[in-house]
């Protein structure tokens, strides 16, 4: 029989390709969604690119719930917990994206304590890691400093998210000792498999190859794949060598959204325009824009990352930039 995973977020961009990952290493998958009215856009996407057998099924959890946990955690080997809210645009209230991520974590990992799970693993964020520095090298070590006002909302609950998730891991005092594994992924790039273009990703790249975004913020950034992400989700799973760590995965290099602007435009999406916004003028239209305002901490930003440890611990290569960036645009240029 094979092993069941309860994979939380499965509407998102992230858990869709986890689930196809899942299902393609012979896994059985039971995906949470907020409301089941997601299920059959979710199935859809999905079947595109595997047949789900009788391997998929679906439940309905809420992060600020306790509705539902235990049982969707019946029978569950492992958990991957991806669900957690993302939006660039900064919120009125910071507990609105706060609240969710720690405690939607904690009710993850209660629950799958409570059922006997082996393992969860974590989707975190290198908005976790990359501090309020605007030039910085990322590594295992590497946190975020949410007490300071120059980080955004969305890395400041990224971080407390993933800290609690910690404290909770190390704190275990009953039972058999439940494992954690945490992924921290940059900015998400990747085909759409539901054609939702909702995400900041997916209507970033939206925006630059229909002309909406004349120009680019001044931001390098080491990028991911979304196909990479949901690999090192699944194979940490059984990993033991990953047990108690945190992995990277990202991009080897930086990459720049001019340069993202500029791979588009040399293959024939015309639209793209590779200009780079003055960082001044980003910073003034942050004063009556939400959206702006939360890529504040991204602009005039250098981060890189250190990805030797998932590299060798997964024996894998990240997908060459320039393929993700194409990938997704032409997976978006269809429903447009």
């Amino acid at each position: 029989m094979s092993k069941r995973v309860l994979l939380t977020g499965i509407s998102g961009f992230v858990g869709q390709h986890c689930a196809v990952e899942l299902l393609k290493n012979g896994y059985t998958v039971r995906g949470s969604v907020r409301n089941l009215s997601k299920e059959q856009e979710v199935r859809k996407g999905i079947a595109k690119i595997i047949d789900t057998k009788n391997n998929l099924e679906f439940c309905e959890l809420d992060l600020l719930r306790d509705n539902g946990w235990d049982k969707a955690m019946e029978g569950c080997d492992y958990v991957l917990h991806v669900a957690s809210p993302f939006v660039i645009a900064e919120p009125k209230d910071e507990n609105e994206m706060i609240k969710p991520a720690v405690e939607g974590t904690l009710r993850a990992l209660k629950a799958a304590k409570k059922a006997g799970v082996k393992k969860v693993v974590l989707t975190s964020s290198t908005v976790a890691m990359a501090g309020d520095k605007k030039k910085n090298h990322l590594t295992q070590k590497s946190w975020t400093n949410a007490k300071t006002d120059k980080v955004s909302v969305y890395m400041k609950s990224k971080t407390l998210a993933e800290r609690a998730a910690w404290d909770f891991y190390n704190n275990q005092t009953t039972g058999d000792k439940m494992e954690l594994t945490v992924v921290n992924p940059g900015p998400i790039y990747g085909p759409t498999l539901t054609g939702n273009l909702t995400g900041a990703s997916m209507s970033m790249i939206k925006d630059m190859i229909t002309g909406k975004m004349p120009m680019q913020p001044n931001a390098h950034y080491v990028m991911s794949d979304v196909r990479d992400i949901a690999k090192i989700h699944v194979a940490a799973m059984e990993n033991m060598k990953s047990n108690g760590e945190r992995f990277i995965v990202t991009s080897e290099k930086l990459y720049s959204f001019v340069g993202v602007a500029s791979i588009l435009k040399e293959n024939g999406f015309k639209k793209a325009s590779p200009r780079k916004a003055p960082s001044f003028m980003v910073k003034f239209m942050s004063l009556f824009n939400r959206e702006m305002k939360g890529m504040l901490p991204f602009v005039d930003a250098e981060v890189s990352a250190d990805i030797s440890q998932t590299k060798q611990v997964f024996n894998w290569k990240p997908l060459p930039f320039e393929q993700t960036v194409l990938d997704t645009a032409r997976s978006i240029q269809p429903l447009l």
